[in-house]
């Protein structure tokens, strides 16, 4: 794929040299507080640029110790995630429907590019927990990669710490938009849309309990077909909604009861305090779901069937994922006043008793099908 315009056209260097030192900087130790936290630790290339391992959230901080608040989410696929909006309408020849609100980076969709997602993490404190972009630029000076920096920006690029700070975060964003390492389409999916593989009679059924409206109906979020200019599926619409997944107690912040990470309005997003908006994450790429070891954002889940049951039976055997009695309240992790916000379209919806949305078997075909969206390069999740 070419060169994204926006820097063929407003930035002199050449793009490859840019990926290049990108692709040096996301394994730069040097660029955390600590001297040894680099992008790579907790995006694994080897990982679809997810985390390697089954924690629920990664640590960081000045020490190392510090556990974040949310799953790590792979940076795959992200090539084609609109700005966030409120009021979303989508290309699909349904263009006056409003998909509500849809899109940015991170769990909660506030970082507006990949430009101000790849700043995040550097100034975050319980990740690579530097406390300004100045520190980020000594640190920087100080390390093995000063001179590959220096030699693409110029010998004075560390006087103005800003504008190195600003260097930095561009050459981390062309990197994480090279085609080879961040959207490859190399899976067994991508290879039968192109009509050079097969699907098996089992995975050909999960696909189809993947669709069906009456059953997974996944594909209601997670698109899985080429979409009207003939692109490739990224298995996300990037809306933001609230799934009432369970309270993780793994979770440091989580043992204050007072504390409720609830997406889209807060507490880490501050401009869209709404009722609304309460317990609303961003709809992730289900490419590479079956190498993962960590599910939804407060990685409650660490294994793929697992998600699947919750899916089939939050509603119609919610002790199973919330307990019984007054332990057991359903939809624990968010306050009830915002219980209205939470899905309730299939899957989901039915009622405490009845039938799960779907069944074992429908489980076994979904979970053979999943596991053809994983990446020719990608380790599975066993290993």
């Amino acid at each position: 794929m070419a060169t994204p315009a926006l820097y063929a056209d407003s930035h002199p260097l050449p793009a490859k040299q840019l990926e290049a030192l990108g692709r040096q900087l996301f394994h730069e130790p040097a660029l955390s507080a600590s001297g040894k936290q680099s992008c790579a630790s907790c995006h694994s290339p080897a990982h679809a640029y997810g985390p390697a391992d089954g924690k629920p959230a990664q640590f960081g901080g000045v020490d190392g110790q510090q556990q974040g608040n949310r799953a790590v989410p792979s940076l795959r696929y992200l090539q084609n995630v609109p700005p966030f909006s409120e009021h979303f309408r989508d290309n699909d020849g349904n263009d006056s429907e409003d998909a509500g609100p849809t899109g940015g980076f991170t769990w909660d969709g506030r970082a507006a590019s990949l430009h101000e997602q790849a700043s995040l993490p550097l100034l975050s404190a319980n990740e690579m927990a530097n406390r300004s972009p100045e520190q980020v630029i000594a640190q920087l000076q100080a390390s093995p990669s000063a001179s590959a920096f220096a030699a693409l920006f110029g010998r004075d690029i560390f006087q103005d710490k800003q504008a190195a700070f600003r260097k930095l975060v561009l050459a981390l964003e062309v990197f994480q938009q090279s085609p080879a390492e961040f959207y490859p389409y190399s899976s067994k999916y991508d290879a039968w849309l192109r009509g050079q593989a097969t699907l098996s009679k089992l995975e050909l059924r999960g696909l189809q309990v993947f669709n069906d409206p009456t059953k997974g109906n996944c594909a209601a979020c997670h698109l899985s077909q080429r979409q009207p200019d003939g692109s490739f599926p990224a298995f996300s619409d990037f809306g933001l909604i609230a799934l009432g997944v369970p309270r993780n107690k793994a979770l440091a912040v989580n043992r204050d009861p007072a504390y409720f990470d609830m997406g889209l309005c807060g507490p880490l997003r501050q401009d869209m305090q709404r009722d609304a908006y309460c317990g609303l994450f961003r709809t992730p790429s289900l490419r590479n779901v079956a190498s993962r070891k960590v599910f939804f954002h407060n990685g409650v889940f660490h294994d793929l069937r697992q998600v699947l049951e919750f899916y089939a039976s939050r509603d119609s055997d919610p002790a199973k994922w919330y307990g019984h009695g007054k332990t057991g309240q359903r939809f624990n992790d968010l306050p009830s006043p915002y219980h209205g916000n939470i899905n309730q379209e299939a899957p989901f919806g039915g009622k405490a008793g009845s039938r799960a949305a779907f069944n074992a078997r429908d489980i076994d075909a979904m979970l053979a099908f999943l596991q053809t969206l994983t990446d020719a390069d990608v380790l599975p999740a066993s290993r």
